[in-house]
């Protein structure tokens, strides 16, 4: 049974605009609130995704005896797998579970390295450094072999993998969708806290909140870690989505520009409009990709470079006259005020 193509494209829209939901929303977190200006952002994302390309089909095959080599025979080991977790529901979803929560913790581990830069740079110093670290994760990724394939990359053990070809991808996105309402949730509580507002006096004063006395480096690598594990969640969910890993997908254009242009977008320092922000772009971006061909006969150049168009386009309407974004940032409420 086939979908139609109108709800697959629904489908497809909505499992891209949960993931880049989670990964804007903790890029928010970063620069938004606490002022870092991450552009190493594809790290903790690339690093989720490699986690769940090497971990879970690994321990399936030792689970099942299989004692092929896991990138070598990748093809077959997935396929022998997959049969299996066809018969065993409740193993599959715990693999995956163990594999999102040791992907977050990876991704706390990696924010803390990156912020040995963190508390040593600022400002342009740091977006550049943390830009290269970011590179680095991903040549790495394209050169070592025994992680995720190399430039081939990997295909995974499928934990939908007992469901109908086509309610596979209209499931694994409701289950994005969940995650992404989750994290929203867990952001906007964390912005109300007494750690959400102490970020934003940083941000704003820095000098004046030292003076208070305030742990100015602590309370920004906390953040740090809390979006690295949030954007490794993402990484993951991806993968798992995409059914395999490849270095070269993880690139700074897809996983650290385009964050960055949609919470500009949206709005800094405002979780909702980061979620309006993120849904506009996605859908324009996703609206270009599907009707490119029919856009090329009215466009004097390629129609594959549409998307960097847009890019450099909404990020220049964006900074002269919305510079604040599309919902600006509010005052946090900490107690409810009744009106007599």
């Amino acid at each position: 049974m086939a979908l139609p193509l109108v709800l697959i494209f629904i489908i497809d829209l909505l499992a891209i605009y949960s993931l880049y939901v989670i990964v804007n929303i903790s890029l928010n977190l970063e620069f938004g609130y606490a002022g870092i200006p991450n552009f190493g952002k594809v790290i903790p994302v690339a690093v989720g995704a490699f986690v769940a390309g090497f971990l879970p089909g690994r321990l399936l095959a030792i689970f099942n005896g299989i004692e092929m080599d896991y990138i070598a025979d990748n093809v077959a080991v997935v396929t022998l797998t997959n049969i299996w977790l066809k018969n065993n529901i409740g193993l599959g979803f715990l693999i995956f579970i163990i594999t999102i929560i040791i992907a977050a913790l990876v991704g706390i581990a990696v924010g803390f390295l990156s912020s040995y830069t963190l508390v040593r740079l600022k400002d342009d110093y740091l977006a550049v450094v943390l830009l290269g670290l970011g590179e680095l994760v991903r040549i790495i990724g394209m050169n070592y072999k025994p992680i995720v394939g190399g430039t081939l990359g990997v295909q995974m053990p499928d934990p939908l993998a007992w469901l109908p070809g086509y309610l596979r991808f209209p499931i694994a996105t409701v289950g994005l969708i969940v995650f992404a309402i989750l994290c929203y949730i867990y952001a906007e509580k964390l912005v109300r806290s007494p750690l959400g507002r102490m970020l934003r006096g940083i941000r704003d004063n820095e000098i004046a909140s030292n003076s208070l006395g305030k742990n100015i480096k602590m309370d920004r690598i906390k953040i740090l870690l809390i979006a690295s594990a949030m954007g490794a969640i993402a990484g993951a969910l991806f993968a798992f989505y995409t059914g395999g890993v490849i270095a070269f997908a993880f690139n700074r254009l897809n996983w650290t520009f385009w964050p960055f242009v949609m919470v500009l977008l949206g709005g800094m320092a405002n979780n909702k409009g980061v979620a309006v922000g993120t849904l506009i772009f996605v859908t324009v971006r996703k609206l270009i990709s599907f009707y490119k061909s029919a856009f090329q006969p009215f466009i004097p150049f390629d129609a594959v470079w549409l998307d960097l168009l847009l890019l450099g386009v909404v990020l220049l309407l964006v900074l002269v006259y919305r510079p604040q974004g599309l919902i600006p940032e509010k005052t946090t409420p900490t107690v409810k005020h009744k009106v007599k």
